[in-house]
């Protein structure tokens, strides 16, 4: 079961893509007057439990399963709303899971009412030390010394420059963060306090649930952003749009 959609006419297939690897064609099961199943065949011994255990040790076939079901699900953004399932959630029969989906029918309706005609931006931002780092006016255009006493005071200095580059990084991103949130109908702020990645530290990674009336407002927010920030030694980048992943869990 790839995700459940809610429309208003009966999704097309014609470009959804075919789905995980074994599987049969994408099809949809009728759920109730306007909301649909993209469902696929899943041949047990590729997707039993016991042949996925084994999967699961494998680390590029997780993989490929995940970018697989993902474009499923992101082939049906254009609906008014959509709701992911996990990967790997996997029914006996069509029945079993019309049945799972009509038992949590009052949670579904709770998730369709949040993200109907919205879409999930990602944003994140890295920080160029090099860029950023700004010498205390202290140290600023003072010789080197060459004493212990000297060599320690030196390090010391770097240190405390370190942590208050650390220290307006995280207001800096924080008031970023803020303003978008006002452009967004629910926002979220995932861990990402100097997590290394490609280009430097990333000091933020957030996902954003924005009206599809406020899409273009958020998106000039978002470059606005991007170049005032640059302007400091912050790379932001702005993804999506996306079904919303991190807003349909209670």
């Amino acid at each position: 079961m790839y995700c459940l959609v809610a429309a208003s006419r009966r999704p097309s297939l014609t470009r959804v893509p075919p789905g995980l690897s074994g599987m049969g064609r994408v099809r949809l099961l009728d759920v109730s007057r306007g909301r649909f199943l993209a469902v696929a065949d899943a041949p047990l011994d590729r997707y039993g439990e016991d042949a996925i255990n084994r999967g699961l040790s494998d680390l590029d076939w997780v993989a490929r399963a995940a970018v697989a079901h993902e474009s499923v699900v992101e082939s049906f953004i254009a609906a008014s709303a959509v709701l992911p399932m996990k990967l790997f959630t996997i029914f006996t029969s069509d029945d079993r899971a019309l049945e799972h989906v009509q038992r949590d029918a009052s949670r579904i309706d709770t998730l369709l009412r949040r993200v109907a005609n919205h879409h999930e931006w990602g944003v994140r931002v890295l920080l160029d030390r090099a860029r950023a780092a700004i010498p205390p006016a202290a140290t600023r255009g003072r010789p080197a010394v060459a004493s212990g006493r000297g060599y320690l005071a030196e390090k010391k200095a770097q240190r405390d420059e370190a942590a208050e580059l650390a220290r307006h990084a995280r207001d800096t991103v924080a008031d970023v963060y803020d303003r978008l949130a006002k452009q967004s109908g629910l926002a979220k702020r995932r861990t990402a306090s100097e997590l290394p990645v490609q280009g430097g530290p990333l000091v933020l990674d957030a996902a954003f649930l924005v009206p599809t009336t406020r899409t273009r407002p958020f998106q000039s927010l978002a470059a606005r952003e991007a170049r005032a920030l640059a302007r400091r030694g912050y790379r932001l980048t702005l993804s999506g749009p996306w079904p919303p992943y991190n807003f349909i869990q209670d």
